[in-house]
């Protein structure tokens, strides 16, 4: 039987499920890059090097090892620019028996592929991605009858099924989870690793030259393009991590510094959802690094939780609740996204530090993500599908499966607490104790109302006086009700109208 293989820019590994039994004579493997995916909203440019470079090598990579590949580029005679499209052009040139693709991580490309059987006129068999520790049928089971899907019950079921970090049934050290130990400040003088970067080739190169012919108005900067596009690198840049910068990632976590855009991150997330890297080959490397005396308890518990405890959940997560999940809206959220999410020209210099990251690197680490962008987005009543969009846009990471619930359930509350116990709501004391951003920004963290004051400060209080009505009656929001309930009203009053100045010019483009 003669079988025709397609292989998404999402699914480069020789490990994924459409390949397993592939006879290297007979069958082909597809590969197509369309105007239609690179173009449904405006990726970060080097989000589209990325994974274009990346398919480009893993093509080269499967042909060398004797495979069949059928690859079409993006600027290929009669590319149709659509997933659809290629594949029926496809099916014309190989007359192929049967169609075999691996599950995509977007609902919109499922419902995508559920027709092509009946569109095509091709048998058409959709496998599992076997990839991920947990499968959607076992996520599924997990969630079945359960009032609340919440993460730290999910992740426990996962330390018990691969048995990591525990001793018999009971976690290692105790307890399960060392985020406590996950939140310190970085101290004055200390240093961080020299970050590994890698060189353009030409296939990268390459590239970059279609980008910047056809993508020239997406956001971000094209250059300097330091990320790994073949396994072989992305396999350095986890030794890298867990060699120089496991050790203290635990304790630093949650910081923030200007200047400094990674400090011990592990920028493996990309490589993770392209496929570059497998989530238990690199696990299995931070509790290789802990079981040698490498690296402390806390930072592998840690960076451990976030694959097998956040990146499992909320992809199982995602597919539970789609396709309305994106519609609800439960804090009423409408204002436009402003457009210094794109231009990084505000004052507030955490919001500016957090997307001059971005810009650059297609890059910031979670809690820029959560606590900078997010937060505001959250206090500013932003349009959720509006910051969805940018988060999905922006990040070189950010694929539906995984950006959709993080923004939408957790940065901005959307689904009314499905995902989330609370909103992430801060104020300006807390991106002060996580970072040195305050100190060069013409807003004072310690200045509640009036000329120079933080507004992160008085958009809090706005946000719990106008969602008190959705919001006071949530157990995790009772301290902070308590704390409102006891301002004067000539000081709530003061907050609503300084907010309200705020939140108009924003609106104006003038904050």
């Amino acid at each position: 039987m003669k079988n025709l293989r397609l292989v998404l820019g999402d699914q480069l590994s020789t490990a994924v499920s459409s390949l397993s039994d592939i006879d290297r004579q007979s069958d082909v493997v597809l590969m197509v890059e369309v105007e239609d995916e690179a173009g449904y909203v405006r990726h970060h440019k080097q989000k589209l090097v990325l994974v274009l470079s990346a398919m480009r090598h893993f093509a080269a990579r499967l042909q060398q090892r004797g495979y069949r590949v059928d690859y079409v580029k993006m600027d290929s005679d009669g590319n149709t620019g659509s997933f659809s499209g290629e594949v029926k052009r496809a099916l014309d040139r190989h007359r192929p028996e049967r169609l075999v693709v691996t599950e995509p991580g977007e609902w919109r490309v499922r419902a995508m592929m559920e027709r092509w059987q009946q569109d095509l006129g091709v048998p058409v068999e959709i496998r599992d991605d076997d990839r991920f520790l947990c499968s959607l049928e076992e996520f599924s089971q997990w969630a079945q009858g359960r009032k609340s899907l919440r993460m730290e019950y999910f992740y426990r079921n996962m330390r018990k099924k691969t048995g990591w970090l525990m001793d018999g049934d009971k976690p290692v050290g105790g307890e399960w989870n060392y985020d406590k130990q996950n939140r310190k400040p970085l101290p004055k003088g200390m240093g961080y690793p020299d970050r590994l970067r890698f060189d353009v080739d030409d296939i990268t190169r390459d590239v970059m030259q279609l980008v910047a012919r056809r993508h020239d108005t997406h956001f971000g900067d094209l250059e300097p393009f330091q990320w790994a596009t073949t396994r072989e690198d992305a396999k350095r840049a986890l030794e890298h991590f867990t060699t120089d910068c496991l050790p203290n990632f635990g304790d630093y976590q949650d910081a923030m510094k200007s200047g400094e855009d990674f400090l011990f991150h592990a920028l493996l997330s990309p490589y993770m959802n392209i496929g570059l890297l497998d989530p238990h080959e690199v696990c299995e490397a931070a509790l290789k690094a802990h079981d040698q005396g490498q690296a402390p308890l806390a930072a592998v518990e840690g960076f451990v939780r976030q694959i097998l405890g956040w990146r499992e959940y909320i992809r199982g997560f995602y597919w539970l609740h789609m396709p309305a999940y994106p519609d609800s809206n439960y804090l009423n959220a409408k204002r436009p996204l402003p457009d210094f999410f794109w231009t990084a020209e505000t004052d507030m210099n955490c919001l500016r530090q957090a997307i001059e990251t971005t810009r650059r690197h297609a890059y910031a680490h979670h809690i820029q993500r959560l606590m900078i962008t997010g937060n505001f987005a959250l206090l500013a009543s932003l349009s959720p599908a509006e910051v969805e969009e940018w988060y999905l846009v922006v990040y070189a990471d950010a694929f539906e499966w995984v950006e959709l619930p993080n923004t939408h359930g957790m940065a901005l509350f959307a689904d009314g607490g499905i995902l989330a116990s609370k909103p992430y709501a801060a104020s300006g004391a807390y991106i002060n104790r996580m970072s040195d951003y305050c100190a060069d920004c013409r807003f004072s963290p310690s200045k509640k109302l009036g000329e120079g004051a933080c507004p992160f400060n008085y958009l809090y209080w706005n946000f719990l006086i106008s969602k008190r009505d959705l919001l006071e009656g949530n157990p995790r929001m009772g301290l902070a009700y308590r704390n409102l309930n006891n301002k004067p009203e000539s000081e709530l009053e003061e907050i609503v109208a300084q907010s309200g100045e705020f939140l108009d010019a924003l609106e104006n483009d003038r904050a």
